[in-house]
């Protein structure tokens, strides 16, 4: 089953008032926090590419090289494919990443049939394709796909989060966290917006973000 789609911030706030009632610590977080943020993206191939193109560099380069691409034509399926490496390169991807945007390309994901699609199925898909892994396939169900109920335990701003929330002796390993968020279903969509918007909080008390 698909579950609960998040289309509005109404539904933010039913997911962290449901969270609230249910843990202290989170009505402690949105105490701080505020109203939690939508931040709903585009669904599709040009969304993931983005994100492999995101992968292990800066904002301002990865905006740099998406802007080169976008002028260039590069951000749907069939133009990609036909590139050559050389002309990949050109635009500021990797050798590495070129491979992963063409591989991609030639996927023949149906973006369509995806909205429909269980969660585990959704993620199933999209780390069967070279450069895509399993924090960028729950990156995309939560934010592109807006399903309330997926988590991302990888996400090193989650463990923190979790740990400065939580109080815990040590930053929770994926494995850790992942199980401890089973308790947050059916909104652990939610649950990671909070996390992620108090671990900000945290930070900036300590001035370090």
């Amino acid at each position: 089953m698909v579950g609960r789609i998040i289309e509005s911030d109404a539904c933010i706030a039913e997911g962290a008032a449901w969270l609230a009632e249910l843990e202290p610590r989170f009505a402690h977080a949105l105490s701080l926090t505020g109203p939690l943020p939508l931040r709903l993206r585009p669904d599709g191939f040009a969304q993931l590419l983005s994100a492999v193109v995101s992968q292990q560099v800066s904002v301002a380069s990865a905006r740099a090289i998406w802007a080169r691409l976008e002028a260039a034509g590069m951000t749907q399926p069939g133009p990609v494919l036909a590139a050559s490496d050389e002309e990949l390169r050109a635009l500021g991807l990797s050798r590495q990443k070129a491979s992963y945007a063409q591989a991609l390309a030639g996927a023949g994901i149906d973006f369509d049939a995806l909205r429909a699609a269980p969660t585990e199925e959704v993620v199933k898909t999209l780390v069967a394709v070279k450069g895509i892994g399993i924090w960028t396939a729950e990156i995309y169900a939560m934010f592109s796909l807006g399903r309330a109920d997926v988590f991302a335990p990888g996400d090193l701003a989650l463990q923190e989060g979790a740990r400065l929330l939580f109080d815990l002796p040590e930053r929770p390993k994926d494995k850790a966290l992942r199980i401890m968020a089973e308790s947050w279903s059916p909104w652990r969509s939610v649950a990671a917006r909070a996390l992620w918007a108090y671990y900000h909080v945290a930070k900036q008390r300590e001035g370090i973000a």
